[in-house]
């Protein structure tokens, strides 16, 4: 069986925590050489390199993130062992992190991971948002226990991972009251009206734009925004109207429907590594969407 130095690992995890040689000699009372040649032996035995100069900082490669990654679990299950046999409360809670297409609204975001937070256990949600490619990459290399998107996983994508729906909706237009008029005769009544829509190349978007050149309706548009929270909040205050998935209407406040967007349909996926989802947070995050945001939408 192979054997990892802990010494080792436990020198490169403090100086990928602290953020630098510097202050993790301090704190472990090293000299700078001594601290290096020990990080140096660890990138030896696992024949990689782990952190590389970056100006005047040291980064963390993509096998140091998963290195690091995994140390974070090996120490702090060290600490809750150490807690556990002293008698001591064990230590704080599970980290679950979390990635979040850029394009998911952020209302449906949060209803979507509000289950995680109120298990038996204490969960750390940490959330980090970007587009949905460089999610999966960092899903890839397990820095991700799972990702929240609005379309699956492209076919042909290097990345293995499997998709598992969290349901779907149908699509509101809403508006601030002084649009209520264009409820009659909608949707026809969109052409030329002021709307407010999420930038072009999205599956939302995609689906909005070949719903509206179904109807040969032409809006006009007076935004395209990549923040949902942003677009939401412009739609509020009369800017113009603006499509929403409508399993979060109800949380949308000073605005009215105006009509639905007939065969248009919001999708949204949890995105992970494992074909069968075991992270209980996880799991709870599937099955409250399932049963309750999207039951029946």
């Amino acid at each position: 069986m192979e054997w990892l130095n802990y010494h080792h690992l436990l020198y490169f995890w403090l100086v990928a925590r602290e953020g630098g040689l510097a202050p993790a000699a301090r704190i472990l009372r090293l000299t700078h050489p001594t601290l290096s040649g020990q990080i140096h032996a660890l990138e030896e035995r696992l024949g990689e390199k782990l952190l590389v100069r970056s100006g005047r900082r040291l980064a963390l490669t993509d096998v140091g993130r998963v290195v690091y990654r995994y140390a974070d679990e090996i120490f702090g299950l060290g600490q809750e062992l150490l807690d556990t046999v002293r008698g001591r409360p064990t230590a704080g809670p599970v980290r679950l992190d979390v990635g979040v297409a850029d394009v998911v609204p952020k209302l449906v975001v949060a209803a979507l991971l509000e289950p995680a937070l109120h298990l038996g256990q204490p969960v750390r949600l940490v959330c980090h948002e970007d587009n949905q490619a460089r999610l999966l990459a960092r899903l890839s290399l397990h820095e991700l226990d799972v990702l929240v998107a609005d379309a699956p996983v492209p076919a042909g994508a290097t990345v293995r991972a499997y998709n598992h729906l969290l349901g779907e909706c149908g699509v509101s237009w809403l508006g601030a009251r002084r649009y209520s008029g264009l409820a009659r005769g909608f949707p026809k009544s969109l052409e030329g009206a002021p709307v407010l829509l999420p930038l072009a190349g999205s599956t939302f978007r995609r689906s909005l734009d070949q719903w509206l050149d179904s109807l040969g309706v032409r809006p006009r548009i007076v935004a395209e925004l990549e923040d949902t929270a942003l677009l939401n909040l412009l739609g509020a205050q009369g800017l113009g109207l603006f499509p929403a998935p409508s399993a979060v209407e109800p949380k949308l406040r000073g605005v009215r429907r105006i009509g639905n967007a007939e065969s248009v349909r919001a999708r949204f996926y949890a995105i992970s590594i494992e074909r069968k989802i075991k992270n209980p947070a996880v799991v709870a995050i599937c099955e409250a969407a399932k049963h309750e945001l999207f039951a029946s939408k």
